[in-house]
């Protein structure tokens, strides 16, 4: 066994159990045309959306490593068809990796998100992509390409079409209040990490809310809870922002961050975010009566269980031939992504606990030989 398809049966060992069920009963696979196996159309995709190939360099590629023989057409067509059976394994995964993909209450649930990407070369295209995720589907039902300079590409909720009564839960990147208000224009309620230079808050009847004073008094362990409103021009949303005070081991990190960010003279690190970098605060328009603030809290903390994969995929994807059309093909893409992501962190999670040898061995029945299984 050369050493890459011994890598391969190890990296096979991280995906659910029936993957290779789910390629057929998705309509993923049909036919093979071109590939001895299932594992060779799976090998041939990651190898495309992993290094960041090309469509035709991949295809080079797998034809000299003896994986498959067909065209850059072929493979696109391939990947177009996948995408079912690859966002079931990214559930799967998801789920195993122990995030939760519930809705809040029985209520839709929509994860919003944005990450830039840059074409290989030196004059390679950079593209901003914009996408969102319902949960516990993950069905993407949004993806844009922009570019990464000019009017409107950057990050906005407003760009999004919303549904009444769905949930959007957002990072920080998106606390402004044109987006807030745009969620609220729909109909929709949001749950977005507060950052109180990009959104700021007042409270009822346009007094000062007086956040700091309201952090300051805050103790560890206890849940802070205040109604505050978000202007918007000539509009009013009111809400409430659900506030924790960090662990001094979290701070410290935070901290940290700050100092780096200061050093590489991205950010200047005033006094105003050093206070608000101790405390994990979300602006929600939920009411109380539907969400406590513990809820909203337990709430974004499945977000930011999201988002750490969510990082793991923004460095994988910061690189490679994203398909231009908005189509089944760049949704499929970006779940072939989102699973080496889900991969990477599988492998990292188990690889301190994994056996001298490099894999576990299971049986599959009692008379069976043993197989590779991470």
């Amino acid at each position: 066994m050369t050493t890459g398809n011994e890598d391969w049966h190890v990296l096979a060992g991280l995906l659910p159990s029936d993957w290779q069920h789910l390629a057929r009963t998705t309509g993923a696979v049909r036919r093979l045309r071109g590939f001895d196996s299932l594992d060779a159309v799976l090998r041939t995709l990651l190898m495309h959306v992993g290094h960041g190939w090309s469509l035709r360099e991949t295809v080079v590629q797998a034809k000299l490593a003896g994986i498959a023989e067909v065209s850059d057409v072929a493979l696109m067509d391939r990947l177009r068809l996948a995408e079912p059976w690859l966002r079931a394994m990214c559930e799967q995964l998801w789920k195993a990796n122990g995030v939760r993909l519930e809705p809040l209450h029985q209520r839709p649930v929509r994860v919003v998100d944005a990450t830039t990407v840059k074409e290989p070369g030196k004059t390679g295209s950079q593209w901003r992509i914009h996408y969102s995720l319902r949960l516990p589907g993950l069905e993407c039902d949004h993806f844009e390409l922009t570019p990464t300079r000019g009017k409107s590409t950057g990050e906005r909720l407003g760009r999004f079409a919303f549904q009444p009564g769905e949930l959007v839960l957002a990072d920080a990147g998106y606390s402004h209040p044109a987006g807030i208000a745009a969620v609220v224009a729909s109909r929709a309620e949001v749950c977005v990490r507060l950052n109180p230079l990009s959104l700021p808050l007042q409270s009822t009847h346009q007094r000062p809310l007086g956040l700091r004073a309201k952090l300051r008094a805050l103790k560890v362990g206890k849940i802070g809870d205040w109604p505050a409103e978000v202007v918007c021009g000539t509009q009013v949303v009111a809400g409430r922002v659900c506030t924790v005070r960090k662990s001094e081991q979290a701070i410290a990190r935070a901290q940290r961050r700050i100092d780096q960010r200061k050093i590489r003279g991205v950010s200047g690190g005033t006094e105003e975010s050093r206070e608000y970098a101790c405390y994990v605060m979300v602006f929600t328009t939920l009411a109380t009566a539907e969400a406590s603030g513990v809820e909203i809290l337990e709430c974004y903390r499945q977000r930011w269980q999201i988002e750490l994969t969510f990082q793991r995929l923004k460095s994988i994807i910061q690189l490679g031939h994203v398909p231009k059309q908005v189509d089944a093909s760049s949704r499929a893409w970006l779940y072939a992504k989102l699973l080496v992501a889900l991969l990477a962190e599988r492998l990292a999670r188990v690889g301190s606990t994994i056996s001298p040898w490099g894999y576990y061995l299971v049986r599959d029945s009692a008379d069976s030989e043993p197989v590779a299984r991470v």
